[in-house]
């Protein structure tokens, strides 16, 4: 004799009983309150605006997303005054694991024939000078198209030495904590 695997029809269509409905809905406002809850926060100023937080402040993981026992990562700081140095172009790629931030291209408002890319690696878990290396290209417009041009000979030392900055200055105020 077969038997049927699937309920008859009447059995599907059957409502479910009403303390099962009445629990769905207390679990679905509770968890509707808990969501909206993390939604507010205590951290505002006086303007009503959140204040910021900078969890790379708070513990320098070699912006390694949190886990000290991974075997690569960069130092936090380097990686975050990067970040904050190259703000004014547009980021194509960013990796913290890797150490690696690609730029865009990007023209300066006062010329439009011009335009640079920079390409920043950050090589070690240790806020060093020689744990930051950097690329900058330059193409200038002749004649429709974009040609390569090498940048002035200080362009990246200039840049590398304000991520340096940034980067000490970012570890002075977190107690020169590493």
């Amino acid at each position: 004799m077969l038997r049927r695997l699937m309920p008859s029809h009447a059995a599907a269509s059957r409502p479910l009983p009403i303390l099962l409905l009445q629990w769905m809905s207390a679990a679905t406002a509770v968890a509707g309150i808990c969501l909206l809850s993390g939604c507010s926060s205590s951290d505002r100023t006086r303007t009503g605006l959140a204040a910021p937080h900078n969890h790379l402040l708070d513990e320098d993981r070699g912006a390694s997303g949190g886990e000290a026992s991974l075997k690569g990562g960069v130092n936090a700081y380097l990686w975050r005054a990067a970040l904050d140095t190259l703000s004014f172009m547009p980021v194509a790629t960013a990796d913290a694991e890797g150490g690696i931030i690609l730029t865009d291209w990007y023209t300066p408002p006062a010329t439009h024939n011009e335009r640079f890319k920079i390409t920043a690696f950050v090589l070690d878990r240790r806020l060093r000078s020689d744990a930051l290396r950097l690329s900058v290209f330059r193409q200038l417009k002749q004649d429709g198209t974009w040609v390569d041009t090498p940048p002035a000979p200080n362009t990246a030392s200039d840049i590398a030495t304000r991520i340096l900055s940034r980067a000490r200055k970012l570890r002075a105020d977190n107690g020169n904590q590493d």
